[in-house]
């Protein structure tokens, strides 16, 4: 292989750009960044090709391979625990899908913008979030104190419809009595089901996903739809199917008819985080979503126990782990462990790792995974609100088949609106054929992406909007997360990496088949807990 082409294949397999610079929206003449983290990396490893063999190694006790919430919690508590032989193998995007951004002083995230207030079960979240301050005083307690800057302020909601905002995202005003009494009687039902326990004691529906009950009578719930469960039950009305409809995209990038029974009831019975300082139901944001808390674990783990690149090959050899990985400067390298956490999606790991047969996982047990598109926008000036109904923070639109969007600036607690913010966008490409979506990505023009992406934002601002609109990026991930359909509880490959305990251990939220941080962290928890005993 020549040089030049070595430095090509290094350059796509660690996310390192060929060039700089930005694409145009033409019909506006706006500035935009577009991002495909990934794209590049994952072909090339689908395809097969092969770098030079590494030219040097290094040894170390563990390495983790990935950077998202999994791979760097795992290595916090690593540290944490006073384990120092510790490497982490960046990847093509550092911090996943809890990466951010910023547009000089304004940051922004460009994948999770906020933290549920964590369960009483969530102990190893709660941990990382009193080492950060963010929890104040009783960590462990019914009710722990959070930072007030950090917990989400009002009006933190609100939805489009019929040309005017109403508080809260379950459409409420201008509804019939009969919808009014069916969103009640989910709700009431909702309720309920938050202290349902199992006949094992345990509560039915947990974060982390592990610690749910394990009862035949609630885990029956997941051979059917929740479209199917709504039916059954009665819940066939318009408001409220929107509104659920809205919560399997914004959580799971799926729609009812794809998703789980159990999964869509666990969305609104797991939680029940509380705290003494806020109202049931509030979350935890920043400016730049959740990238700050992947920042502080990076601090703990230290600068020098982390390394850019990304891996082309893991595999075991005479009782150790192997992780050959490019490093960006053309130079094939190698890592030499006596563990290594495997903290990559688990559609890259089966073409990273050859031993996940033998580990009892096989591509059919790969989740579905859904695409998405997350769009910023820096403006100038704030557009102008109703006065009775002022900007909230999650904004969104009835009836649009985007999620609305979020203010980046809502936390900072000033006299006067700064004068610039970031507006950020979600879509959710739900419902449809997922390889159709990702071929869609592919090809789209930065005008396509751009109508897209600001589809809710023109629909409540219109030309104010782009007025006012200085610049934008786009962000677009065609495997960005495992959707929970129907069967995932019982899947035997993610039940199978869940139980290894050899060279190689897995860490990612795909093992519990939810993109969600806890359960991201859960499962860096319990790798770093094996390495530990």
């Amino acid at each position: 292989m020549r040089r030049r082409e070595v430095l090509r294949l290094a350059a796509a397999l660690a996310g390192l750009p060929l060039m700089q610079g930005c694409e145009r929206v033409l019909r506006l003449g706006l500035p935009v960044r577009l991002n495909r983290p990934g794209m590049d990396e994952g072909h090339r490893l689908r395809a097969g090709l092969t770098p030079p063999e590494p030219a040097g190694e290094r040894r170390c006790r563990v390495a983790v391979v990935g950077s998202g919430a999994a791979g760097l919690f795992a290595a916090w508590r690593l540290r944490k625990e006073g384990l120092d032989d510790v490497l982490v193998l960046n990847g093509p995007e550092p911090d996943g899908n809890a990466a951010g951004g910023a547009f000089g002083e304004c940051r922004y995230p460009t994948g999770a913008h906020y933290l549920p207030l964590p369960s009483r079960e969530s102990t190893h979240v709660r941990e990382l979030l009193a080492e950060m301050g963010v929890i104040e005083a009783a960590p462990y307690a019914e009710r722990p104190r959070f930072d007030e800057r950090v917990t989400v302020h009002a009006p933190d909601e609100r939805l489009w419809r019929d040309g005017r905002w109403q508080e809260g995202l379950l459409p409420r005003l201008g509804m019939g009595k009969a919808e009014l009494a069916e969103q009640a009687r989910f709700l009431a039902e909702m309720g309920r089901l938050r202290a349902a326990r199992g006949a094992d004691g345990r509560k039915a529906f947990c974060i982390p996903l592990a610690l749910s009950s394990r009862d035949p009578a609630w885990t029956a719930l997941d051979r059917i739809s929740f479209a199917a469960w709504l039916d059954a039950n009665g819940y066939r009305a318009p408001g409220l199917r929107w509104y659920l409809d809205y919560c399997c995209r914004d959580d799971y990038g799926a729609r009812p008819a794809q998703v789980s029974a159990w999964a869509g009831l666990h969305y609104f019975c797991s939680r029940g985080g509380l705290a003494a300082n806020a109202e049931e139901g509030a979350v935890l944001t920043w400016p730049d979503g959740l990238n700050p808390v992947m920042r502080h674990m990076r601090a703990r783990i230290g600068a020098a126990r982390q390394l850019d690149g990304a891996a082309w090959r893991i595999r075991e050899r005479r009782g150790r782990a192997e992780v050959d990985y490019l490093d960006g400067q053309g130079g094939s390298r190698r890592l030499s462990a006596e563990r290594v956490v495997v903290a990559t999606p688990l559609f890259v790991a089966a073409h990273l790792c050859d031993a996940l047969p033998s580990l009892g996982f096989q591509s059919r047990h790969l989740p579905p995974r859904a695409s998405w598109l997350t769009a910023n926008f820096l403006i100038d000036r704030f557009p102008e609100e109703p006065h009775d109904m002022p900007l909230a923070w999650d904004n969104v639109v009835y009836g649009s088949q985007s999620l609305g969007f979020v203010v980046s600036t809502h936390q900072l607690i000033r006299a006067a609106k700064p004068e610039r913010s970031v507006f950020t966008a979600y879509h959710a490409f739900a419902g449809g054929d997922p390889m159709a979506a990702r071929r869609w990505l592919e090809r789209a023009d930065s005008d396509a992406l751009f109508d897209l992406a600001a589809a809710d934002l023109s629909e409540v601002y219109g030309w104010r909007f782009r007025k006012n609109l200085r610049q934008a990026e786009m962000t677009l991930r065609g495997h960005a997360m495992a959707s929970p359909a129907p069967g995932f509880l019982s899947n035997p490959g993610l039940l199978a990496l869940r139980e290894a305990d050899g060279p190689l251990l897995f860490a990612h939220s795909d093992l519990s088949g939810l993109s969600l941080f806890e359960e991201a962290a859960w499962w860096g928890e319990r790798a770093a807990r094996k390495i530990l005993a």
